[in-house]
């Protein structure tokens, strides 16, 4: 049965992913690509769901893992009072194909092992069609348009619709599986080489971290972070996925399961922050140009998110034969967010651009008329209300952040013009920024609490309000910042973390309504170190750092009672702010002349 979320561990081929437990069963793989219905679904129902699990059928002793040096091959040590096997779990990126390679090493004694494999498609509920493939040990399941190939070396049987081995492993021996993905009307995929693909991984993640320019403390989790990135990139697009899940709750047996396996445009500026700062410039390429291709058209029917190719119609349902994960329900598919209003992402979109020139990085000649006619739309609508960073559902309310974020548009595009000498409407777009101001300064902030509010008429805070001085709306030292920055502390902390929304909104409810939200966490150390309170930022920061799990990963929120991992997972969002966040703390302890992380410049 699926273990804790922390349990879990990701490998991936940057196109796929799967999330595999310590008791080496993988509970999760959604195939061939994120947005695909083709996977395992064991995570979000239970064992006859899907499920591929290899591990001792001896007592284990102890277990330990680890990620082979700075890449996303996963050792899982199994030690049995029989003698120790390590399982050894990756997909190298070979483009042509996905595969996952599992390889059962001995590492002393000999010690009986099963393989039990539960492969089903459509979340779970499609058996497919199994038969034997051209060797002895091969096996071809197919069902509608997917295709699934396993080989081995061992020989497999068929036990109550499922497939299963059993076989011993002796020291300095090591026994090989392949499970490969192909659309069943073409040709079955080729064989892969089992030790070839394990050194071609290694060189393919060695090349590619040791790129990486980050020098600072937290070192190890940094590298991991860029690497969690890196998978949850869909190479062939450029795009980045928020999580590769979907339905993991924000609250533990509650209803707040979304739908993650989409790109959103919101965290386009921290992503390019955290790629380029840190010696990535051809994923941050990619990835902007995943987000010009996607964003493309009408500026009116801009979408907050969209899938890996940029499709826009991302429906959703849901899948009501799943029981969710420990009876989280529903469990959703595609995400209705797609279709709201949201105005803090044109903000977003400007000032991803306006920090790509800044970089020096050169970007194409229809990036500018885009942009000034993003903004020509942004003059029609930003006094409408929307849902929020927060997508809410409901009725659309005049959300500060979003205005500010409106703010942000028009200051970038008025900053590029004049910086990159581009034509442009710059008079217009500075009374448009002046008045944007104004209104936020006049209905967006309560005198009594002396803070930012979550929108016009609250009195409820929220923490998107602790990117403010980010994003350059007001200098940190202003004394509205600091007093939003005290009410957060006030009403928006929980046991040392940030909740992203307001718990005084609902007093008869008990805390936590959902998790804290280690991203927010991140931003109030953020903004610590930009009111120059270093200490307060690294003691956040390593409390943050000190709910990853023993590999490095964390999910979207964290619930402090129950010390529990939350939320889909991992999460992008989390581990761009992780990167941030530690980029910023190298640069104020003088480690560093990477630039911090307020963006007005």
């Amino acid at each position: 049965m699926p273990g804790k979320i922390e349990d879990y561990a990701l490998i991936g081929d940057c196109e796929t992913a799967a999330l595999v437990g310590r008791n080496g069963s993988m509970d999760w793989l959604c195939w061939p690509y994120f947005d695909s219905d083709a996977c395992f679904a064991a995570l979000l129902g239970d064992d006859s769901h899907g499920h591929w699990q290899i591990s001792p059928k001896h007592a284990i002793t102890s277990t330990s893992r680890r990620y082979r040096g700075d890449s996303l091959i996963l050792e899982t040590r199994f030690e049995t009072d029989s003698g120790v096997v390590t399982l050894i779990d990756f997909m190298p990126p070979r483009g042509s194909a996905s595969d996952i390679v599992r390889l059962v090493r001995g590492d002393a004694g000999q010690v009986e092992v099963r393989m039990h494999l539960v492969l089903r498609f459509g979340f779970g509920v499609n058996v497919p069609w199994v038969k034997r493939g051209e060797q002895a040990g091969d096996l071809l399941a197919i069902c509608g348009p997917d295709m699934a190939v396993l080989r081995s070396p061992i020989l497999t049987h068929g036990e109550a619709m499922t497939t299963v081995a059993d076989f011993s492993v002796c020291a300095g021996e090591t026994v090989p599986f392949v499970l490969s993905y192909g659309p069943s009307h073409l040709p079955v995929p080729k064989p892969i080489n089992p030790a070839d693909a394990l050194s071609d991984t290694e060189a393919f993640w060695a090349e590619w971290s040791g790129r990486c320019t980050y020098q600072g403390d937290h070192r190890e989790l940094v590298m991991r972070s860029l690497i969690t990135l890196k998978a949850l990139t869909f190479g062939p697009s450029g795009g980045i996925v928020a999580a590769p899940t979907t339905s993991l709750p924000e609250q533990l047996g509650g209803s707040r399961n979304w739908d993650y396996r989409f790109c959103w445009l919101r965290d386009a500026t921290f992503t390019l922050f955290a790629l380029m700062n840190n010696g990535y410039t051809a994923e941050a390429s990619d990835w902007h140009d995943w987000l010009m291709r996607a964003a493309a058209g009408a500026p009116a029917e801009l979408q907050i998110m969209y899938s890996i190719y940029g499709h826009r119609r991302l429906l959703e349902w849901q899948a009501d034969w799943l029981p969710g994960y420990e009876g989280a329900q529903p469990v959703r598919i595609g995400n209705a967010a797609h279709g709201q209003l949201q105005l803090d992402v044109y903000g977003e979109l400007i000032d991803s651009f306006h920090q790509w020139r800044m970089a020096g990085l050169e970007l194409d000649g229809e990036t500018w008329s885009m942009e000034r006619a993003v903004l020509e739309h942004l003059a029609e609508v930003w006094q409408q209300p929307d849902s929020g960073i927060w997508e809410r559902r409901g009725a659309g309310k005049h959300y500060v952040f979003s205005k500010v974020m409106s703010w942000v548009a028009f200051d970038r595009g008025i900053k590029s013009s004049e910086k990159f000498g581009l034509k442009a409407p710059v008079d217009k777009w500075r009374a448009l920024r002046d008045e944007i101001h104004r209104d936020v300064c006049d209905k967006g902030f309560d005198k009594a609490q002396n803070s930012f509010v979550e929108h016009y008429g609250s009195q409820m805070l929220d923490a998107s309000l602790l990117l403010l001085p980010a994003v350059g709306f007001l200098p940190p030292d202003d004394p509205r910042v600091l007093g939003t920055l005290a009410a957060t502390e006030k009403h928006l902390m929980h046991r040392g973390f940030v909740l992203r929304h307001d718990p005084r909104e609902t007093p008869d409810e008990p805390l936590p309504v959902e998790g804290a939200f280690l991203a927010c966490s991140l931003w109030l150390a953020d903004a610590y170190l930009l009111a120059g309170e270093l200490d307060k930022a690294k003691e956040l920061f390593d409390r943050v750092v000190g709910v990853a799990n023993d590999v490095g990963l964390l999910a979207e929120e964290y619930d402090p009672d129950a010390r529990r991992q939350t939320g889909n997972f991992p999460q992008a969002l989390t581990h761009i702010a992780l990167i941030v966040t530690a980029d910023n703390l190298c640069t104020a302890m003088g480690a560093s002349d990477k630039p911090a992380l307020q963006r007005s410049k």
